[in-house]
């Protein structure tokens, strides 16, 4: 079995992630392609669309969110996500359990002798309106009942997990702040979720793991999973396998992968690109090496914005009132510090609507 060292892997995933050459296709297609993309943050999805896509303009993705065509809603992992609204219908009841699960570990002492089904439902009843609601709306509105955890917790497992939301706008808009307020994703969209399909070969899995796959891979089942959070994949992994070719890494775990992805030689220059908080290339694998060092891995996690260089996280950065900051994790040599410097004036005049394009970059670390 041929085995594919870290810079190989790492090309492929510049490569599938649209950071080894920035692509021409509209943004919606991009986000459909990532099989959406992290937005806790509610801006970092900008950032992302802007170091992936020609000529990205914010008003593009304004456009999506309120034309209905991408959501901000709770998928993977139990994060907000910003998805196609055909990907959320189609992939939401896969997900329900992993949803309700990890709220319920999460809240096990203070959610204790919470009927699950019958909370749903009472949301279900108050959401019935269709009028968008903020979490503490939600949570004020609903049936006095003992015993009586505590109102945010309440939100969370309804928001979150029980009700399938989403994130209405100005939220996610460009360079607009202001609170959440929830609407149910079928009111939203005005289209059912489609239901969990009872085939035990698990028809959705077997789409998301060929979606994950164009995406991500090469790739393990452990990255697989740590990307998507559900643990039963098995038989979706089972049934697709024939379509699939197999490698293996340094460290002899299998990768699988699609037989016409894009896999370029290792030598392929990587152009420098800056990254927003809890970007998918990085947080999209349970073995990030092929990208980020285990040294630094805790950046990916803890919302620093990052700088790749030759293909790898080398710096992170960050927005002052009048430059745009970067700070080096290794020494640059000068061919990368004027790489780093020219894309970070480009990102700074995005990031500003043209207003500077200043950047400053720190000296190497100690």
């Amino acid at each position: 079995m041929t085995v594919l060292d870290t810079r190989a892997l790492n090309r492929a995933t510049l490569a599938r992630q649209f950071l080894l050459d920035r692509t021409g296709a509209p943004a919606a297609d991009v986000v459909t392609h990532l099989c959406g993309m992290q937005a806790q943050e509610p801006q970092e999805p900008f950032t992302g669309l802007w170091a992936r896509v020609r000529g990205f303009a914010p008003v593009d993705l304004n456009d999506l969110l309120t034309g209905r065509d991408v959501v901000r809603t709770h998928m993977m992992r139990r994060t907000v996500h910003l998805l196609g609204a055909d990907d959320a219908l189609a992939w939401r009841a896969r997900h329900d359990r992993m949803l309700r699960g990890r709220v319920l570990a999460t809240y096990r002492r203070e959610l204790a002798g919470i009927d699950p089904e019958e909370l749903a439902a009472a949301g279900r009843a108050v959401m019935a309106d269709g009028r968008p609601r903020t979490m503490a709306e939600l949570v004020g509105a609903l049936p006095d009942r003992r015993p009586a955890p505590p109102r945010r917790v309440l939100g969370e497992l309804l928001v979150a997990a029980l009700l399938p939301m989403v994130q209405l706008p100005p939220r996610g808009l460009w360079r607009t702040g202001g609170g959440v307020r929830n609407a149910l994703l079928t009111t939203w969209l005005g289209r059912d979720i489609a239901p969990l399909d009872p085939d035990a070969a698990d028809p959705v899995g077997q789409a998301l793991v060929l979606r994950y796959l164009a995406a991500y891979g090469p790739a393990a089942s452990a990255d697989l999973r740590a990307w998507c959070g559900l643990a039963g994949l098995p038989a979706a992994v089972k049934a697709v396998r024939g379509e699939l070719v197999a490698f293996r890494d340094e460290r002899g775990r299998e990768l699988l992968d699609l037989p016409d992805a894009p896999r370029p030689d290792p030598d392929t220059p990587a152009p420098v690109r800056f990254l927003p908080a809890f970007d998918n290339a990085i947080l999209g694998y349970q073995d990030r090496t092929r990208i980020i060092d285990d040294a630094h891995r805790g950046l990916s996690v803890a919302g620093e914005r990052v700088v790749l260089v030759d293909g790898r996280v080398s710096a992170t950065w960050a927005r002052s009132d009048d430059a745009l900051v970067v700070t080096p994790l290794r020494r640059l040599s000068p061919a990368a510090r004027d790489a780093v410097e020219e894309e970070g004036r480009a990102l700074a005049s995005f990031l500003t609507d043209h207003a500077h394009d200043r950047v400053r970059i720190g000296g190497p670390p100690a």
